[in-house]
């Protein structure tokens, strides 16, 4: 009988033991199935794609910073294992709640919602935050604003920075996302930062802050030209849409450029609602968003699961090695 073509890999039992690392686990994953390989290759296409000169954008939505993953966030950044973020304004704003000292507190979804409205605690499915803490830091960002910031239109990369730099100012011995990007350099852009305690913080100022978020558009479509790009989503929302949409900027303005060459996210929404933080890659290759034949993972679980994973095992395979090309930060002096 003639060997059948498809049947050419077994699959191999995973094998455990004490003291492996993440790197070493997700290694014997890939012989596995489901979502234990897609983890697994995850891993292994973020730490090959760094040894080309590109770039690394992050899509951050969802509440990852109150559930504990701004440090990975500045890990990431300082290790060099991503280049530019695109984020909720609410990730920011815990971020900067976070640096300048307060904290979210462990909860349960199991709770009287009736009885933390009386007590003022807001709730974020498990997850737990002093209201009234929220209001001043809403009040402090809107001080801020009117006594720094100059009258004119910003680009939300430049607000966000000048915002990183006031957060390091009044870090309380540690630091954060925005003032971590802003030391290295790093951009970030945040194209709904209304839809935040951002915005709350910002909305009752006698002279308004003006953002130039077509100066958004045009900045980072500048960015995705200059060099070939992977993307990694953290589930989906408009950090998805917006880096997804570089490439369609870019060929509208008649840049021949490909696609992003490399894509991994983490999701658990569905594609068949139609909806973009669903949307598989494979239906970006049809806009030219992502470029045809890129290597392209999607990891179907929870981000605060696998995301620590994948990152813990990239950082450890990537370590000593350095990234071709230029900093993204000499890039962004070009814009």
């Amino acid at each position: 009988m003639s060997p059948k073509k498809f049947l050419r890999e077994p699959t191999r039992p995973i094998e455990i033991a004490p003291g492996m690392t993440c790197s070493e686990l997700l290694e014997r994953l890939e012989g596995c199935s489901f979502q234990g390989r897609q983890l697994a290759r995850a891993a292994r296409v973020w730490t090959e794609a760094l040894d080309e000169d590109l770039l690394v954008w992050l899509g951050l939505a969802g509440a990852m910073v109150p559930a504990g993953m701004r440090r990975l966030v500045c890990t990431l950044m300082e290790e060099g294992l991503v280049d530019v973020i695109v984020s909720t304004g609410a990730n920011l704003y815990h971020d900067y709640f976070e640096t300048i000292g307060h904290v979210h507190h462990i909860g349960s979804p199991n709770v009287d919602d009736t009885a933390l409205r009386d007590e003022k605690i807001d709730r974020i499915y498990d997850t737990f935050a002093d209201e009234d803490l929220f209001f001043d830091v809403d009040k402090q960002i809107g001080a801020w604003a009117r006594e720094r910031l100059e009258d004119r239109p910003y680009t939300t990369r430049e607000f966000l920075r000048a915002l990183g730099e006031e957060a390091g100012r009044h870090s309380r011995g540690e630091q954060g996302i925005l003032s971590t990007a802003a030391r290295l350099g790093v951009p970030i852009y945040c194209p709904a930062i209304g839809d935040s305690s951002i915005g709350i913080g910002l909305a009752w100022l006698e002279r308004k802050v003006v953002f130039d978020m077509i100066g958004d558009v045009e900045e980072t479509a500048e960015l995705a030209a200059m060099k070939p790009s992977m993307v990694i989503y953290v589930g989906g929302g408009t950090p998805k849409n917006f880096i997804q949409q570089t490439e369609v900027t870019n060929i509208v303005n008649g840049r021949n450029l490909p696609g992003h060459i490399y894509a991994v996210q983490f999701v658990v929404d569905a594609p068949n609602w139609g909806g973009l933080s669903g949307c598989t890659f494979e239906e970006a290759v049809s806009w030219g968003k992502i470029a045809v034949g890129a290597p392209m993972v999607t990891v179907l679980s929870d981000a605060t699961i696998a995301l620590p994973v994948v990152a813990a095992a990239v950082l450890t395979r990537r370590q000593g090695r350095k990234r071709p090309g230029e900093h993204v930060s000499k890039l962004v002096e070009r814009l």
